[in-house]
């Protein structure tokens, strides 16, 4: 007879056991599951920050307003771009010319200037900031003090910096200004007329009149930029601007939209700049130490002739003009040199007066209001529209975040310029030899414009 086999019986202990098996093993997929989907969340999350995401983040606050990473990242790499371009145009026109940077100092510090720029980092980043802080300040008060900027203006700037005007070319307006200066007083044309005139030790040479007629060939005028020739270079500066960080949007709005604004807040703000200022006309006699000073002082009180003295003594190079300095406003001397100028009365001759430059006897021939030259007046104008923006950023509340160097980019770089250039070389070599033994080809087959020596007949 078959035994029958034996049931198994299961205790409750034995299902205790097996439960917390299936717990632990339940809690180490859980675990490993999550901590998968962390470390592709870590993965993700970092790619995202080096790109999407630096689209959201912030890198500087003006007055609530944001600026994202993004945008910085795009406008420093345009800043790099622009130190970039102006050091292989110099360096181009110095291979053209057959300059040696290495001897020319000019061209050497020009270069050293750009390559420190682009090695400092932190100044580039801080400078392309402050421009961002100040071209929010200036949008902020021209949106509150009713400047507005439209689509339409946008367009007509863009096609003006292309050169296309669909509704014709714009008639430029004169700026500059006849100027009309006050005649020189009895008491002035006295001290002037003291100085001797210098006479030129030289006749000079009139060399051949040309004649202009009527005859001559006009010269050619330019071919007006086409509608297909403006949507074409449009289309390549939005591909170029792209590879930095650019959009379309962010295109128009930095490069043409904040200059309108930009422009039409410096004429708000600046529209009070007055066209004359105050300025005075003197000559100096300029030495070395005090001793000499007081000799050349003591020989002017004693009615010795300014220009003759300034001939005997100054170190100036407006010693044989007799020191004569003409008019100067404030700011264009020395402070000690200034102070004193101005404080003088007409015909009055200064103590010595020390200056980082030496001891100066000084002269006061005029001393009144007088027009600003076109320049004058602009630097005028740039320089109360830089003080209004200093008191712009001094009332704004601007936040940077601590490390925006992190996000602050190291390319474009010369190297990368270089290489780009090399390869545009050697690329185009392979066609300008083919042209060049194109051309010494037809050279061969063309009779020689020098006529061959006669065949001597025997």
């Amino acid at each position: 007879m078959a035994q029958r086999k034996s049931t198994k019986i299961v205790s409750k202990k034995h299902l205790a056991r097996l439960e917390r098996e299936r717990r632990q093993t339940r809690a180490i997929m859980i675990g490993s599951i999550v901590i998968l989907a962390i470390v592709l969340l870590s993965i993700v999350y970092g790619a995202l920050s080096e790109t999407i995401l630096l689209n959201y983040k912030t890198i500087v606050t003006v007055n609530g307003e944001k600026v994202t990473v993004h945008e910085f990242q795009a406008q420093a790499k345009a800043s790099r771009e622009q130190l970039i371009d102006q050091y292989m145009y110099y360096y181009q026109l110095a291979m053209m010319f057959g300059m040696d940077p290495s001897t020319d100092s000019s061209l050497s510090q020009l270069f050293s200037n750009i390559e420190y720029q682009l090695s400092d980092a932190k100044s580039l980043a801080d400078q392309v900031l402050t421009s961002i802080e100040d071209t929010l300040l200036v949008k902020q008060y021209g949106i509150a003090n009713g400047i507005t900027v439209t689509e339409a203006d946008v367009e007509d700037a863009i096609r003006n910096t292309y050169g296309y005007f669909p509704n014709g070319t714009q008639t430029p307006t004169p700026t500059s200004t006849l100027l009309a200066y006050s005649t020189l007083s009895a008491a002035q044309l006295d001290l002037v007329t003291a100085t001797p005139t210098l006479e030129p030790t030289f006749t000079p040479t009139l060399g051949p009149t040309l004649t202009a007629t009527l005859e001559g060939t006009a010269a050619p005028s330019a071919t007006p930029m086409t509608e297909q020739g403006y949507t074409e270079l449009y289309a390549d500066a939005l591909v170029h601007y792209r590879t930095l960080g650019y959009n379309e949007e962010m295109f128009r709005r930095v490069f043409f939209e904040d200059a309108l604004y930009r422009e039409r807040v410096k004429a708000l703000v600046t529209a009070d700049v007055p066209h004359e200022a105050e300025k005075v006309w003197a000559r100096h006699i300029l030495v070395a130490d005090q001793a000499t000073a007081e000799t050349v002082y003591t020989l002017l009180m004693a009615g010795g002739d300014f220009a003759t003295l300034a001939a005997a003594y100054s170190t100036d190079g407006t010693k044989d003009i007799g020191g004569d300095l003409g008019w100067f406003g404030t700011g264009e001397m020395v402070a000690e040199f200034e102070t004193a100028a101005f404080s003088l009365e007409i015909g009055e001759i200064s103590q010595p007066v020390q200056s980082q430059h030496g001891f100066h006897i000084i002269q006061v021939l005029g001393h009144e209001n007088r027009p600003l030259t076109d320049s004058e007046y602009q630097t005028a104008v740039d320089a109360a529209f830089d003080a209004w923006l200093a008191e712009q950023r001094a009332a704004a509340t601007i936040v940077v975040i601590d490390n925006y160097m992190d996000f602050t980019p190291d390319k474009p770089t010369l190297q990368d310029a270089f290489n780009n250039m090399f390869a545009t070389q050697t690329a185009a070599a392979p066609t300008y030899l083919a042209q060049q033994q194109t051309s010494d080809a037809e050279l061969a087959l063309t009779p020689s414009a020098t006529p061959l020596p006669p065949t001597v007949t025997p």
